[in-house]
């Protein structure tokens, strides 16, 4: 079955960066749209970043919600199962724990939550003042 394992969370002051990865298995990562969500405490989950799959004949998308733009870089690499976001210039309100999900050969990259059938069971992200 599907596994994704987030790891990188922790506490850092305002200003700093942090790397998450998320490690996936069971399934055939480079045919995977990634994304990374985040939940703060009484917030819905939003979108953050995803990144779509790719093939020969496609080659992969990038998309940030407008808060993260510019500060917040989503990676992969398929040969490791892993997709990456590295946070940069973290601000108090970017504390949240951090989720990331995977679709099945997206035709458009979703950017909503009940786009992605498969989760992780998230990292927290704890940004001080």
């Amino acid at each position: 079955q599907v596994q994704l394992v987030e790891s990188g969370g922790g506490l850092v002051q305002a200003g700093g960066s942090l790397r998450l990865s998320c490690a996936a298995s069971g399934l055939t990562f480079s045919s995977y749209t990634m994304g990374w969500f985040r939940q703060a405490p009484g917030k819905e989950r939003e979108f953050v970043a995803a990144k779509s799959w790719s093939s020969s004949w496609s080659s992969s998308t990038t998309y940030y919600a407008d808060p993260v733009k510019g500060r917040y870089t989503i990676s992969r690499d398929n040969a490791k199962n892993t997709v990456y976001l590295q946070m940069n210039t973290l601000k108090p309100e970017d504390t949240a724990v951090y989720y990331c999900a995977a679709d099945y050969m997206s035709k458009v990259v979703p950017i909503l939550p009940a786009g992605y059938p498969y989760w992780g069971q998230g990292t927290q992200v704890t940004v001080s003042s």
